[in-house]
């Protein structure tokens, strides 16, 4: 599925609207160039899961932990990742395969140790369509 973003506001909707629908053990992997909205649309998935703690890209942290939502969120950072083999020093397995949500931004960069369900989102931008234009394309579970 394809949707089109003309704001960050409307990123963060559709963040949300997903986060509303999100079940315990999915995985989402979260793709695009810096600055296309990943942690916008990560925001509005945890407001979805009624997180109201602000959400902020965990980058040097790799791994922010929600827990007070309807689902805890794992959200995770992977960019400074340098090996797939570091994400077992902080139980990705646990999180991944655990009670809550795992959202990933960066995600393609640990892609051999994703569960199957993996459900792949793609934000892009295309500066011919405006400066705020978002393409989001999202693989779901097969």
């Amino acid at each position: 599925m394809t949707y089109e973003s003309e704001s960050e506001k409307e990123t963060y909707s559709l963040g949300y609207k997903m986060g509303c629908c999100a079940s315990r053990g999915d995985v989402y992997s979260l793709d695009g160039e810096l600055g296309t909205g990943k942690t916008v649309f990560t925001a509005g998935f945890a407001k979805g899961l009624a997180i109201n703690t602000p959400v902020c890209s965990p980058t040097f942290t790799i791994l922010q932990v929600y827990e007070e939502g309807r689902l805890p969120l794992y959200h995770f950072d992977v960019y400074r990742i340098a090996d797939p083999d570091e994400m077992e020093e902080i139980g990705f397995d646990e999180y991944a395969f655990g009670d809550g949500v795992c959202l990933i931004e960066w995600g393609s960069m640990i892609e051999e140790i994703l569960p199957e369900n993996t459900i792949h989102i793609r934000i892009e931008k295309d500066l011919d369509r405006g400066f705020d234009y978002r393409l989001i394309t999202i693989d779901d579970k097969e």
